[in-house]
């Protein structure tokens, strides 16, 4: 039986670009680097970053992203960060709660966000999407 995710590994093109980023990013943890690659890790989340040539720093057209959570409290802080970091924003938030969008270095879709499962499915409940089912 799965039960969670067990770590998230980003190929990315310049390792050390890469780490710079990630480290500063408020929260984050370097454990480890090595000549190809690095673990660190964000609370419970393991990151690692396996250096790649074949990367294409070119953000895809598809939704597909990866979510930090942050607090309420801390969001105005880590949003300001990132605008002073100078990062790409992708996606502007149309959903309930705090939500910000940026690029890394390698064009990989991040996310910050206010929130969890039970807030999002609450809100769904007041306005369900169309076509919306609840299975509990």
């Amino acid at each position: 039986m799965l039960r969670g995710l067990n770590h998230l590994t980003l190929a990315v093109f310049d390792l050390q670009r890469s780490v710079h980023f990630y480290r500063h990013l408020p929260g984050m943890r370097l454990h480890a680097t090595w000549c190809h690659g690095a673990y660190l890790s964000c609370g419970e989340l393991w990151l690692c970053l396996s250096e790649d040539k074949q990367r294409d720093a070119r953000a895809d057209g598809d939704y597909t992203h990866y979510a930090f959570s942050v607090s309420e409290q801390d969001y105005p802080a880590m949003l300001s960060y990132l605008h002073r970091a100078g990062v790409t924003f992708w996606k502007t938030n149309r959903s309930e709660g705090e939500s910000c969008y940026f690029l890394d270095p390698d064009g990989h879709k991040l996310e910050l966000h206010v929130g969890g499962l039970a807030q999002r499915l609450a809100a769904c409940r007041r306005a369900p999407y169309q076509g919306m089912i609840f299975f509990d």
